[in-house]
């Protein structure tokens, strides 16, 4: 990809009912990014019924309307993007400072894809440490929280996200990146919401994460994860 073409990149955040955090992550964007004139911001809402799509048009983000799901909403954003970058960010993690223009200098470096390390909004040791692994290039390591750059070229090429996927459906497209290119992991940090940790107990939600990996690992559907994550791990 040419110097000329690495100036826009395209943020792609899905929603569903998160004006709470969509009121905090777009200013956010805006006064931490270092290109806001080569950054486009798609707001992908999967039918809301607050003011998140509201929000949205106040903080001059596009809004793209969609059907209920993350892979889907993020495979709609990508179509509705015009960036060759795409990074696909989580509504309650908040990027770096300069998160773009560190983007930009890991794709000119000739990363096709990468994501930041990542911290919790939370003091927990037990927190502490799964952020400090995040730091490892494996795939293991690896989650949709830490946010995920991608040139658009290597997304189209791989078919995007799997919609069959409720739940999972970052790790399982992160794990194709890996089988197909070298993976970066940028040395900057995204901030993350520990709310379900909060909600749902630090240990007995990583434990029912880590059942989710193992299924995963283990040949099980899409179903079969959405399942467990439903009994076990959602906020609702």
């Amino acid at each position: 990809m040419a110097s000329a073409e690495l100036q826009h990149i395209s943020i792609i955040i899905p929603v569903l009912n998160e004006e709470g955090c969509l009121g905090v992550l777009l200013p956010h964007i805006s006064k931490h990014s270092a290109m806001q004139g080569a950054l486009e911001v798609l707001v992908v809402d999967g039918g809301s019924t607050d003011r998140t799509v509201a929000v949205a048009k106040a903080h001059g983000a596009k809004v793209v309307l969609g059907e209920k799901g993350r892979a889907k909403q993020m495979n709609l954003g990508a179509q509705k993007a015009t960036g060759n970058i795409l990074y696909f960010l989580h509504v309650d993690t908040l990027p770096p400072p300069h998160f773009d223009a560190q983007i930009v200098k890991a794709v000119q470096g000739g990363h096709q894809a990468g994501c930041f390390r990542m911290k919790f909004d939370d003091d927990s040791p037990f927190l502490r440490f799964f952020g400090w692994c995040t730091r490892i290039n494996l795939l293991i390591c690896r989650g949709g929280d830490q946010s995920l750059f991608i040139c658009r070229a290597l997304f189209t090429e791989l078919g995007g996200f799997d919609a069959a996927y409720t739940v999972y459906e970052d790790n399982e497209f992160i794990g194709r990146v890996y089988q197909r290119v070298p993976f970066k992991i940028v040395p900057s940090t995204v901030t993350t919401s520990a709310r379900r940790y909060r909600k749902k107990g630090v240990i007995r939600l990583q434990f029912h994460f880590g059942i989710i990996h193992l299924k995963h690992f283990l040949g099980y559907p899409p179903q079969a994860l959405y399942g467990h994550y439903s009994k076990y791990c959602a906020l609702n």
